[in-house]
């Protein structure tokens, strides 16, 4: 691996484990602090704080993305908002590699040099892990190359074994290098 090249790892870590600058939180247009991952970043960054900055932005756009500091987390929580999965017909593959291409420019436009993701809309939203995994890793890959002026470590901070390989298998299989 060349070090002035971005990267795309899947690990074995708890999102608030990973290390990184920046971490994910896969949120609700409201913005408000729910259960699953999105209630461990709360909890772990300082929920009443963070709640309070998420009360003053207000809203978030499915497929959008907005940043608040990540207080006793790290330097910054990007809150991108997946779709609810309905079966595919109402255009959530779009909407779903929207979120993960906004949390990255944001991370660009705030100098972010690693950023560590959880799979959005994979849980409580209903999108099929594989098919969720897929847009994922395309909308990281087709952003680094576009980006390619840019550096970034991307982790996939997975706990599930079953959900890591096949997260590297859709990588193998859609020609995604991962470290």
């Amino acid at each position: 691996m060349m070090a002035d090249k971005s990267t795309i790892a899947i690990r074995k870590i708890g999102i608030t484990s990973a290390g990184t600058q920046a971490v994910v939180n896969a949120a609700n247009a409201q913005l408000l602090q729910g259960g699953g991952v999105c209630g461990v970043i709360f909890k772990a960054a300082g929920a009443h704080r963070l709640q309070k900055e998420c009360d003053r932005i207000g809203h978030c756009p499915t497929g959008s993305a907005v940043i608040t500091s990540g207080y006793d987390l790290c330097d910054y929580i990007i809150h991108a908002v997946g779709p609810i999965y309905q079966g595919g017909r109402n255009n959530e593959a779009k909407v779903l590699y929207s979120c993960y291409e906004k949390a990255l420019d944001l991370a660009k436009e705030n100098n972010i040099s690693s950023i560590a993701f959880p799979l959005i809309s994979s849980g409580i939203y209903g999108y099929p892990k594989q098919e969720a995994f897929a847009i994922a890793l395309k909308s990281c890959d087709d952003w680094i190359r576009k980006n390619d002026d840019y550096q970034i470590k991307i982790i996939f901070a997975i706990i599930d074994d079953g959900l890591i390989e096949l997260g590297e298998k859709t990588a193998r299989e859609l020609g995604i290098k991962t470290v």
